[in-house]
């Protein structure tokens, strides 16, 4: 069957695909839904409650309208219930894409012999109902207030209850758009556990080989029976090269697949995990590595603030300034939202051009003088930004060079 809602045209099909989308549709036991967010319910409890006391009747409801049923999932002066589609009163005229007025629905002929007004179920006299469409078309059902008495709204009341009408749709609207964001999360949570498996699987059976093979080059570097000199010493510069960067690179694809993933957040020290990350690259902090760290306390995963700050000394110190001494400066700020964790340097910098390809996974900028890497660094890094519900920000360091500044949200 098709129904004409608003200007559009939607099959009963597509809505009752939209009714489960949006997380209305009856529990198994055929009873209402509860919503998820019982901000929400409270709100629909509070839009009937005063689209009733508005136009003085003692009823009111919000009616989902489902393929078969009546759901009022809120409801003022009586308690929420399901029935029939047959025996609703707002099915017979919620797709009319108007507000319907009824003085006294035992004098309809759409109602006369409907359960809720004959006494079967109820005694309807006075009964209105606002339809409630949304932006897309669907009409989900509608917003209705009745009483078992005269009842006499003047046009101003019905005009705030169709503008009611529309904030039951917002909450609705608010509840779609938190099953979506709950599905999509866990959608999230599921590819990133995939993502890591793969890339441990993988990271595992190709390390092997790898580590096997490095460690024969090394073993032909020390042979004695090949001369300095001899083409051979040239050939395994080139393996042992290669295969050492192969190898980081599946260390850094790993540890990309790895961000993202459950959070063990606990209060830390910027200067002990600097500190811990430094040494990670072989140096210690202080004049003879030109990296300096001023000390703050902030709440993140500590893991994966090392590797954030490990990442991003290792750029510091692999795209220096050949004109300069490096310095580089580890600090924090608190704001409204976290703690802010910089780390600021002298060396050539990020132009602004090409800062957003810069946090793109496995991206190399290929500049002149530029070090080896893999182009996972800052890519990790936004993760785990991201991770914690934060940004990753690159700017210019006064005097020359980058600034590379990531928020640690407090609310996660």
């Amino acid at each position: 069957m098709d129904t004409v809602t608003f200007g559009w045209t939607a099959t009963e099909s597509d809505r009752a695909a939209a009714i489960r989308n949006y997380g209305l549709a009856p529990t198994a036991a055929g009873r209402p839904p509860a919503l998820r967010q019982e901000d929400s319910a409270g709100a629909l409890t509070n839009l009937v409650t005063l689209a009733a006391r508005l136009c003085a009747v003692p009823f009111s409801v919000v009616n989902i309208i489902t393929e078969d049923q009546q759901v009022q999932i809120a409801a003022w002066g009586v308690d929420p219930g399901v029935c029939s589609r047959e025996d609703s009163m707002c099915a017979k005229v919620f797709l009319s894409g108007q507000t319907t007025v009824v003085p006294d629905a035992s004098r309809d002929v759409r109602f006369a012999d409907n359960p809720f007004v004959t006494g079967e179920i109820a005694a309807v006299r006075f009964y209105a109902s606002v339809p409630l469409a949304t932006a897309s078309g669907f009409v989900l059902g509608s917003l209705c207030i009745f009483s078992d008495g005269p009842a006499s709204p003047t046009a101003e009341q019905i005009g705030m209850l169709e503008v009611l009408a529309h904030q039951v749709v917002e909450v609705l609207e608010l509840q779609h758009r938190t099953l979506q964001l709950s599905e999509a999360l866990a959608e999230l949570e599921r590819s990133n556990a995939m993502l890591g498996e793969f890339a441990g699987r993988v990271s595992h059976d190709l390390r092997i080989p790898l580590t096997t093979m490095l460690g024969y080059v090394e073993l032909a570097e020390d042979d004695p029976d090949i001369p300095p000199g001899h083409p051979a010493v040239e050939y395994l510069e080139f393996i042992g090269g290669g295969g050492r960067r192969m190898l980081k690179t599946l260390e850094d694809v790993l540890q990309y697949s790895r961000v993202d993933g459950a959070l063990h957040r606990e209060q830390v020290s910027l200067l002990a995990v600097t500190e811990m990350a430094a040494r990670d690259l072989g140096v210690d902090l202080g004049p003879s590595s030109g990296i300096f760290c001023d000390d703050a306390e902030l709440l993140a995963d500590p893991v994966q603030l090392r590797v954030l700050l490990q990442n991003l000394m290792a750029n510091s110190l692999n795209y220096r300034s050949p004109e300069r001494d490096l310095h580089v400066a580890v600090s924090a700020s608190a704001g409204e939202r976290g703690v802010t964790v910089s780390v600021a340097d002298n060396g050539v910098g990020i132009s602004p051009a090409d800062r957003n390809r810069a946090v793109e996974p496995l991206v190399r900028l290929n500049r002149a003088g530029d070090g080896p890497g893999t182009g996972l660094g800052l890519a990790t890094c936004r993760r785990i930004a991201h991770a914690h519900l934060g940004e990753l920000e690159i700017r210019d360091s006064p005097g020359g060079g980058a600034t590379i500044s990531v928020l640690f949200s407090r609310d996660l």
